[in-house]
């Protein structure tokens, strides 16, 4: 049975839901579905959305959002913090190793073919230490509760993890349409993200800066899948909204296109994906990027965040050494968990995994929102078979991992309050310290009984508070 993080077995609400149960019990369910749709409307006014690839048809599409907040008492948030502020700290400790001595592979860690057959290494960082040290400056460590209510790491998003306008924006919706929850629990607030976002990045500004450090965000333009995100950041921390177009290489900087002529930059914190940043060192054919960007940022002349090359930490199959990467980086056994993992690149394994596909979510080492994924209990028997033959055709591309019993919240449903499956992704924000923010983006499964979050197959969000216990 999955963990339920409101109710516990006997019907018991969990203490950190207790005052929202007896407010819950004296509102008006219509009153409360008229809420959810005047949500809907603020967000469809705002412009909150999000594009879904290989559709034609309703590419823009809105986030269903519910109302019911996912609650975490200060006693839970504490080991989860910890555990991810020692994660965070080994992942930048990995990749300034990978790129300079490799002593994580040269110890028997890591295998060597890792690093040197993954796409997402880049030769071009070799020998390079960025701004402070820091390669991953914005990470959202995506954690899974089960069992009894443990949570586990199910992946690492160390190269531009998005979703944090949403976490925002939940939060400011919920505060407009029932303050009176907020005067009756201590919330821990998420809204001041951008503040913390700016000073963050300030503070890994290259030696050139003088005086205040001049930031901008990349981005690839308007149609892609978190351009609202995009812009909606660069707004809230005050700093230009900029595309490849608007920015060139001048005097050992780069600079951008202002009414008062070309400005340098600081911090570029970019959302443009490695291959498409520069097109003098990466794919010649980009028109999103900048020309000889890479050179003035190994020059010292400005920082990207996050670093290019960070996406090898995103790969699954790193991602199945990372308890030992904990322990070789800190000395100390990693306090979150890692989700078992299959490494189908292993003959054993592979074997493993197609005699029970069936039972195990398959997913691309380099995969990202739900696509290019198997969830073997809701599969065909023809999807598994066609899956199958991909998999042994490229075994290296693919993890297998075991289906979760993801724990459960409640959602705002007809009937009144229904356990649906959810994931947790906090955010974290790396300069000269580690900034965690309290709670994250919650992303909930819509559908009775699904265990897919992600919003591109239906799933949706929830604000996720942190109690001050």
């Amino acid at each position: 049975m999955p963990f339920d993080e409101m109710l516990v077995d006997n019907g018991t609400v969990r203490a950190p839901y207790t005052r929202f149960q007896r407010w819950f019990e004296q509102q008006d369910p219509q009153a409360l579905a008229s809420k959810a749709g005047e949500a809907e409307g603020f967000f469809r006014r705002t412009g909150i959305t999000f594009n879904v690839y290989g559709q034609q048809e309703a590419a823009e599409r809105l986030i269903p959002f519910d109302l019911v907040p996912r609650i975490i008492s200060g006693a839970e948030w504490a080991p989860l913090a910890e555990g991810i502020e020692q994660r965070v700290n080994a992942l930048n400790a990995f990749l300034h190793d990978i790129y300079h001595d490799q002593e994580v592979v040269r110890a028997g860690v890591v295998p060597a073919s890792l690093i040197e057959r993954n796409a997402a290494y880049l030769p071009q960082m070799e020998g390079f230490s960025p701004p402070g040290g820091v390669y991953t400056h914005i990470i959202g460590v995506d954690l899974v509760r089960t069992g009894e209510g443990q949570f586990y790491v199910l992946e690492d998003n160390a190269r531009t993890p998005s979703g944090v306008s949403y976490m925002i924006e939940n939060r400011e919706t919920m505060m407009q349409m029932f303050p009176e929850l907020f005067a009756q629990n201590r919330v821990r607030p998420v809204e001041n993200y951008p503040r913390h976002l700016r000073h963050s990045l300030s503070r890994v500004a290259p030696s050139a800066c003088g005086g205040t450090p001049r930031i901008a965000v990349l981005t690839p333009g308007i149609h892609n899948s978190a351009y609202y995100e995009h812009a909606f950041l660069a707004d809230q921390m005050g700093v230009e909204l900029v595309e490849g177009s608007d920015l060139k290489k001048i005097d050992g900087r780069i600079a951008m296109r202002t009414t008062q002529g070309y400005l340098p930059i600081d911090v570029l914190y970019r959302r443009v994906d490695d291959a498409f940043l520069d097109p003098l060192a990466f794919n010649p054919d980009s028109l999103l990027g900048v020309p000889g960007i890479m050179e003035v940022y190994r020059n010292g002349g400005i920082t990207i965040a996050n670093a290019p090359g960070t996406g090898i930490a995103d790969d699954k199959a790193i991602y199945s050494y990372m308890p030992e990467i904990v322990r070789f980086y800190t000395g100390r056994d990693a306090i979150l968990e890692n989700v078992p993992t299959h490494r189908c690149a292993e003959p054993d394994t592979l074997a493993y995994v197609l005699e029970n596909l069936a039972e195990l979510v398959v997913k691309e080492v380099h995969g990202s929102g739900g696509y290019g994924m198997l969830v073997g209990p809701a599969a065909s028997r023809e999807e598994r078979e066609t899956f199958a033959a991909k998999l042994r055709a490229n075994p290296h591309n693919y993890i297998a991992q075991p289906t979760l019993a993801l724990s459960t919240v409640p959602i705002l449903a007809e009937a009144g309050l229904a356990p649906r499956h959810v994931d947790l992704r906090p955010f974290v924000l790396v300069s000269d310290k580690v900034k965690i923010i309290p709670g994250g983006l919650t992303r909930v499964a819509l559908k009775e009984g699904s265990l897919v979050v992600n919003s591109s197959q239906g799933g949706g969000t929830k604000d996720t508070w942190v109690l001050e216990d």
